[in-house]
């Protein structure tokens, strides 16, 4: 449970070793084309980052919930993960073929690899 606390409060986690670059995505609208109609997934893990400025979805059996939106390059976020508020948190976005990384405090904290699906 707690992996799946810690992937969620930087929308964070990954130990998974990187073969390929990543490359940065400072614009919302190719942000907004590459999640568009997509599940973004991590284990346990399914969430939607939908075009209105909400965040849905299922993490561990408890809803996801939240609000989010772009500024100066950054994916913003305020989440909810079942009555736990993880609080509002400004994140890099990388993407690498089908894996989206989100890393927390404006690309100073933990990261999280999503999987596109």
């Amino acid at each position: 449970m707690r992996i799946t606390a810690a992937a969620f409060a930087a929308l964070t986690v990954s130990a998974a070793p990187v073969a390929a670059e990543f490359a940065r995505v400072t614009d919302e609208s190719q942000f907004r084309q590459i999640v568009q109609g997509r599940e973004l997934t991590y284990p346990l893990v399914r969430l939607q980052v939908v075009s209105d400025g909400r965040i849905v979805g299922k993490g561990a059996g408890r809803e996801v919930s939240g609000e989010w939106d772009w500024q100066n390059g950054l994916f913003c976020r305020d989440l909810n993960w079942g009555q736990r508020e993880l609080g509002y948190n400004c994140q890099t976005v990388e993407v690498r073929g089908n894996t989206v990384r989100f890393t927390a405090d404006e690309g100073q904290g933990d990261h999280a690899d999503f999987r596109l699906r």
